[in-house]
């Protein structure tokens, strides 16, 4: 059974009403499913052990922090191999301690982000281009993929770390990524592309982009901010080791996976609570990170249950924040006058995957500098401010937008009234 690239951009029924998907669309999911597991898994599975390595290599909280984030802002510039490079990876502890060390930790991580640029960049452009009515939906379904990688790397790197040394952890997972990139290159559908007229930065312009921009930077500098510190943190606080810490951090992936699905399908299905979503899950991640540590003016004692219990809700909150991100963007876009097709996809994938790029490097450098200079609970308690203050703004422009809405009902109501007796005197003239 074939499908043609014609087929695949009708706009067909919900996929959640349709008898059954395509051949291609299933290979499709199954393509970007692997996508997405392998990168988020190559990008969490340092979590546990690696800023404890780095830390007795001479590098401090502030430069583990940098070393996190520039993994994040090397996936700005585009797509090298990234399977090479996580195998690389695993022969940095036969570095030389100080300088060099670092400095090929920089240089290999950033080449590595470069393939999850390309990778991630691409999935969401293909998804929503074979899934155009259910966006949300698919978004969340693959995230449940995103969430697993997430899940696995930080568990599956301690024990591997624990158990065979250093190098392990990156030689198997390299080489497993290596060996599905031919299997994702068949698989993939091939589209031909008509180059967009609009402008990138017409879509930056839109105020709504803008506001969204921030949610999700804020979403990514969480995540980041967490990978970067809170393993050491852990250690310190509780006396947890490698593979404590892997499970530890299960704690935020596991409901984001799990919730990733439901959250998809009532995005899609009920439009008009996106925003509500995105209000309601920024404010449930700011409480969480706030009672993370906890900050120091609440005066509530660090205690493992309450940060795990805390990791639970902030993982719930990220995904009912996250997925109804990218729908909205694109919808704003097409609001615009911004045509419906896959140059347009690319451009507001790409603005999405930039922007969570941005707050993957400014959550674990700017965290790890705060971190180092006061501790952990002020750094969380900074993350869970900035979570606040974007989706307080989200609340002003949702309030802002009824209000203009009823400005223009009301506006139409008099003229309708005006208007009226004219009409009637013409009919009786």
């Amino acid at each position: 059974m074939s499908t043609t690239v014609d087929e695949l951009t009708d706009c067909s029924p919900p996929v959640a009403t349709s008898p059954k998907m395509t051949r291609q669309q299933i290979l499709t999911l199954i393509a970007i499913a692997s996508i997405n597991f392998s990168s988020m898994i190559c990008y969490s599975i340092l979590g546990p052990f690696f800023p404890q390595e780095a830390e007795k290599k001479g590098a401090g909280q502030a430069v583990i922090g940098l070393i996190f984030g520039c993994y994040a802002l090397c996936t700005l510039i585009g797509s090298l191999i990234l399977g090479g490079c996580t195998v690389a990876f695993g022969f940095l502890d036969r570095v030389p301690e100080g300088t060099m060390f670092v400095a090929l930790c920089f240089v290999v991580r950033c080449v590595n982000a470069v393939g999850f640029a390309a990778a991630i960049t691409s999935a969401f452009a293909v998804s929503a281009k074979v899934f155009p009515d259910n966006i949300a939906t698919i978004l969340g379904f693959m995230e449940i993929f995103t969430g697993l990688g997430l899940i696995l790397g930080p568990p599956l790197g301690g024990w591997m770390y624990q158990a065979f040394g250093y190098e392990v952890p990156f030689l198997v997972l390299g080489s497993i990524i290596l060996l599905t990139v031919p299997l994702t290159m068949w698989i993939l559908p091939s589209f031909d592309a008509v180059p967009s007229q609009d402008s990138f930065f017409r879509l930056c312009s839109q105020v709504k982009i803008i506001l969204i921009c921030f949610v999700v930077f804020t979403l990514s500098s969480g995540i980041g901010f967490l990978d970067a510190t809170l393993s050491l943190f852990a250690m310190e606080k509780f006396g947890l080791s490698a593979v404590s810490v892997g499970l530890l951090m299960i704690g935020m992936s596991l409901p984001y996976s799990a919730a990733s699905p439901i959250f998809g399908i009532i995005s899609d299905k009920y439009p008009f609570m996106r925003k509500w979503m995105v209000v309601v899950g920024g404010m449930t991640t700011s409480v969480g990170f706030l009672l993370l540590g906890p900050v120091p003016f609440l005066h509530i004692q660090s205690q493992l249950w309450l940060t795990a219990v805390m990791m639970v809700v902030i993982g719930f909150s990220l995904c009912m924040t996250c997925i109804p991100t990218f729908t909205e963007m694109l919808i704003c876009a097409h609001e615009n006058d911004f045509e419906e097709g896959l140059s347009t996809l690319g451009l507001v994938s790409g603005l999405f995957t930039a922007v969570w790029s941005a707050g993957m490097f400014f959550g674990p450098t700017t965290g790890g500098y705060i971190t180092q200079k006061l501790n952990f609970e002020w750094s969380a308690g900074v993350q869970g401010m900035l979570t606040f203050l974007a989706a307080f703004l989200q609340i002003i422009y949702i309030s802002n937008e009824k209000i203009q809405k009823r400005r223009l009902q009301k506006t139409d109501t008099i003229e309708s009234g005006e208007n009226s007796p004219l009409l009637g005197s013409a009919q009786h003239s």
